[in-house]
């Protein structure tokens, strides 16, 4: 009775040590395997740019002033800043163009409009005690050079 009893459990532990190995060879093969980067070169350039400039964005003082707009000279282009320059508003116009100022984004997609200019979705999140909230805004962004720099943002399509 003893010898049947013991054989059952040295099957069952191998068994577990079979199914764990397995699962284990997937997991790891699903972490390090490599996906290909489907996105065309043009929107992982230019989505860089709008990363940067939203993780800065948000991460500062978001009401519009010239100060702020200077601060963030470097991501605009040279024809954005400058039609910029003559607003007098508090509104955050980045993200709704109002003063209720998001807490959060992420990229979404990215359309390649020309090999220059591309049109990058930005997913904005609002959430606290009163409400939980997302909305879409476009960025235009635009080579010039060797750097995509933002030229427009659209509140809708």
């Amino acid at each position: 009775m003893r010898s049947v009893v013991s054989s059952q459990w040295s099957v069952v532990r191998k068994g577990v040590f079979l199914l764990f190995t397995f699962y284990f060879l997937l997991g790891t093969s699903c972490v390090t395997g490599s996906m290909p980067n489907l996105e065309q070169p043009d929107c992982t350039d230019s989505r860089l740019t709008v990363k940067q400039f939203y993780s800065f964005h948000l991460g500062n003082e978001m009401k519009f002033s010239q100060e702020n707009l200077k601060l963030r000279e470097k991501f605009l282009t040279p024809e954005f800043y400058k039609s910029l320059q003559s607003l007098q508003t508090e509104n955050d116009v980045f993200t709704t163009n109002s003063t209720d100022i998001p807490r959060a984004f992420k990229l979404g997609g990215c359309t390649v409009i020309e090999p220059t200019k591309t049109e990058v979705e930005v997913l904005l999140f609002w959430k606290d005690s009163a409400r939980i909230e997302q909305k879409s805004i476009f960025t235009e962004v635009v080579k010039q050079g060797d750097t995509w720099l933002i030229n427009k943002v659209l509140y809708s399509k």
